[in-house]
């Protein structure tokens, strides 16, 4: 069974963006960025919706994205992508496919074999995925900042998501990785 994962980076109050792509307070660094490569080379499939996929295929296929973090936007841009939207009439970045119902093609996508697929971002999608127990690994960032306001992560869960904790990682500029796997 092909694992599916999640990553988020989160404000200390649980926030992962202050208004659409307000995303200013992350705290990136060197450390983070070799983290963020190691993190794309454990995976084959990255798994979007629709508004982090225009989002990310802005940056990351931009002369912005590809000169400034050459190492990454070439991991971005090789793996393979599925972005799940019934609005989007086509997948323009590169090695996206385009699908209507991301349940059934993340059920089909587990059964197989293979590296870990990630939800980067797109915490709609996890939150549908997560109601129908189709992630595994849960990984939030959490930044040392508190937004007081914004889009909560993983908001319109319709109960509880029991975790138990796998990791923590502490990094030098504060951040914390905390992964966690569902109790079953």
């Amino acid at each position: 069974m092909k694992p599916i994962l999640f990553f988020m980076m989160i404000s200390a109050d649980g926030y992962y963006e202050r208004g659409p792509w307000a995303i200013d307070w992350h705290r990136t660094d060197e450390e983070f960025n070799e983290f963020a490569i190691a993190q794309l080379d454990s995976v084959d499939t990255l798994l979007f919706g629709r508004v982090t996929y225009e989002g990310m295929y802005s940056f990351w296929a931009s002369p912005q994205g590809l000169t400034g973090e050459p190492q990454t936007a070439e991991r971005m841009n090789a793996l393979r992508k599925i972005v799940f939207s019934r609005t989007l009439a086509r997948a323009e970045w590169s090695n996206t496919r385009l699908e209507r119902d991301a349940v059934d093609a993340v059920t089909k996508l587990r059964a197989g074999g293979g590296k870990p697929a990630i939800v980067l971002g797109s915490s709609d999608l996890a939150a549908g995925l997560t109601a129908h127990g189709l992630i595994d690994e849960y990984r939030l960032m959490v930044n040392p900042v508190a937004l007081g306001k914004g889009k909560p992560v993983l908001q319109g869960l319709k109960g509880d998501l029991a975790l138990a904790l796998l990791s923590t990682r502490t990094f030098k500029n504060g951040n914390v990785l905390l992964s966690y796997a569902p109790r079953r």
